[in-house]
């Protein structure tokens, strides 16, 4: 099983410097490139402080200037709000500037709270026909010129300026609907999984459904499913508990985006009290802790060692979570030093 992070630009309150949140991103993506992570992924988000990813190629790029050897990841960009002449343009880019590292990943978004924002009008469960109108569309650019008169988009002939560097960009597909595992298989396409705070039940229907997606499909598929889980690990009480609340704050701001309760002000969502959390299964500490990559090495190595079994080929470690930039670091370093060398 291979390794990956995923981390976001994350700023939880009007105090903290967005060059120290700058700084701290870079900080923990050159770790993982030093440790042999294969893939960096940056989001693409709007309007939020808590998850600052405008333009997902803009951070990738400043991360390929700044690292080695680690593939970077767009993961993902939401198709509905781009032009696919612009998005295969922007991507090939990256790939030119770094030498040929970009893994290119689309997919649906996340909440219509953002959609309202930036696709008024589309219902964000519509949204994966852009998606499945954009991938093989976004290919076709880069091989030369097309000509296209779809559902979403129209245009003359015309092709991707520039070109990638690499012959095949891997392509992945955010998926967790049937629908979309079926699609990403009929399009020999990577997948990548979030089961959110779920239980490990969770993931292993994701499992279940990229079986039937293949057996259902007349094609080969070749690619790699990938899965993402917030992901702590600690050595004392103090960082345990400094995850646990972390974790809980960031789901309750997140949970209010989510589901449209709540205000946003100056792109920081209301604070929930943790005390009108309790009781709540999203933010239950016990709860939390058995789901997500959570505790000491042994206790993380156990819990990754049972996604391999499942057969996901490559862990995403989501390291966002509004944790504080020095218990994030030392959870990675303790990742690299105790965790890695399990699965070499």
């Amino acid at each position: 099983m291979k390794f990956h992070i995923a981390i976001n630009l994350e700023r939880m309150d009007a105090v903290t410097d967005m060059r120290a949140v700058r700084d701290h991103t870079l900080e923990m993506v050159q770790m993982a490139d030093r440790a042999g992570f294969e893939t960096a992924w940056a989001a693409e988000h709007h309007a939020l402080e808590m998850t600052i990813a405008p333009n997902p190629f803009q951070i990738l790029t400043w991360w390929g200037e700044h690292t080695d050897n680690i593939r970077l990841g767009c993961g993902v960009a939401n198709a509905a709000y781009w032009h696919p002449i612009n998005l295969a343009g922007e991507a090939a880019m990256v790939d030119l500037l770094s030498n040929g590292r970009l893994d290119l990943g689309l997919g649906s978004g996340a909440y219509q709270r953002e959609f309202d924002r930036m696709k008024p009008g589309l219902d964000q469960r519509d949204s994966y026909r852009y998606m499945q109108e954009m991938l093989p569309l976004v290919r076709a650019l880069w091989q030369g010129d097309v000509e296209h008169d779809g559902e979403f988009w129209q245009f003359p002939s015309a092709t991707s300026c520039p070109k990638p560097l690499q012959a095949s960009v891997p392509m992945w597909v955010a998926a967790r609907a049937p629908i979309t595992f079926d699609y990403a298989v009929e399009h020999d396409c990577n997948i990548m999984s979030w089961p959110l705070t779920m239980p490990m039940a969770e993931a292993e229907s994701y499992r279940d459904r990229l079986a039937d997606a293949k057996a259902k499909s007349d094609k080969l598929w070749t690619g790699q499913w990938a899965l993402m889980r917030h992901t702590s690990v600690w050595t004392d009480d103090a960082d345990r508990a400094a995850t646990m609340d972390a974790i809980r704050n960031v789901l309750g701001q997140f949970g209010n985006v989510m589901l449209k309760k709540g205000e946003v002000h100056n792109g920081f969502p209301d604070r929930v009290p943790l005390e009108k959390l309790d009781g709540n299964a999203r933010v239950d500490p016990s709860m939390l802790e058995a789901n997500m990559a959570f505790g000491t090495p042994d206790v993380v190595v156990e819990k990754l060692k049972a996604y391999q079994a499942l057969g996901v080929d490559s862990f995403i470690y989501y390291a966002s979570m509004g944790l504080d930039h020095d218990v994030q670091k030392r959870s990675l370093q303790t990742f690299i030093d105790h965790v890695l060398p399990e699965f070499e």
